[in-house]
């Protein structure tokens, strides 16, 4: 480990955003995808300028399938231990997902059914993982539309399993949480009650949209209130860990953007980094 673990307010390094980034005075650490680094050669120039501020920068994983009935793929493993080590990453995540099966590609994070089994498939791809990583490995709940039939724990149960087996700590996703409680009929508060709150890394904030029925966790939406709220009561629960926000296309303007990150850092009563 090279660097300093998340901390404060940070956001999602893009290429698109990159200018707006590198002009955030008070910017802590950013998170970029590991799998649009090249393993090979120096990081981004704007990404490569953070690393060079002190900024924390983590890589965030969205191919290695951990969730997977096949062993995870060594050369991903691989490619993901190479992006820590060129920005000097502290740790890196990835998510309790499968985005693979026979050969074929998803191209979305699917849900796992919570079953003992599903535990099993995780739990020995993330120690594969963890063999071959070079910093510690943060996991992540994805959002779901759907619950599986064939569910054997609830949510809490099935993440505190996972992370007690494997020693991973937890990327807990607020917007996440918003998503399942609302799509489910669920008490959001009840499963933070649950969660070992202890052993969060860091967590994300994302904007989402109703839409059919739904709330589709879209990446590309302002953050509600609702998750803004949700913030408070996690910070109300246990100190506030880092927050970074997610964002992954229809850019609003840069006022816009620094606004979502003010109103996050207000709810969290962390600095602005703004």
């Amino acid at each position: 480990m090279t660097g300093a673990g998340p901390t404060g307010v940070g956001i999602g390094w893009r290429p698109e955003i990159a200018g707006f980034v590198a002009e955030l005075p008070g910017l802590r650490f950013v998170e970029v995808v590991a799998e649009a680094i090249a393993p090979h050669g120096p990081p981004p120039p704007g990404l490569a300028t953070l690393v060079e501020r002190g900024v924390t920068v983590v890589p965030h994983g969205v191919r290695l399938s951990l969730g997977g009935a096949e062993p995870v793929d060594p050369a991903r493993v691989a490619h993901l231990a190479r992006v820590a080590e060129l920005v000097g990453a502290p740790l890196v995540s990835e998510h309790i997902a499968f985005v693979r099966a026979g050969g074929l590609e998803a191209g979305h994070l699917l849900p796992l059914p919570r079953s003992r089994e599903a535990v099993a498939a995780v739990v020995a791809n993330v120690r594969r993982a963890q063999a071959d990583l070079p910093v510690p490995l943060a996991l992540e709940p994805i959002a779901a539309l759907f619950d599986w039939p064939d569910d054997e724990l609830d949510e809490a149960d099935f993440l505190t399993e996972i992370l007690d087996a494997t020693g991973a700590t937890l990327l807990l996703d607020v917007a996440n949480v918003h998503a399942n409680a609302r799509n489910r009929g669920t008490d959001p508060l009840a499963l933070l009650d649950r969660l070992p709150l202890d052993r969060v890394a860091y967590v994300h904030v994302a904007g989402g949209a109703e839409q059919g029925g739904f709330y589709h966790d879209t990446h590309t939406d302002p953050v509600p209130p609702a998750v803004l709220d949700l913030i408070g009561e996690l910070c109300a629960r246990h100190r506030p860990p880092a927050l970074l926000l997610e964002r992954d296309g229809r850019w609003p303007p840069a006022p816009a953007l620094r606004a979502e990150l003010d109103a996050i850092a207000a709810a969290s009563g962390h600095p602005a980094a703004t």
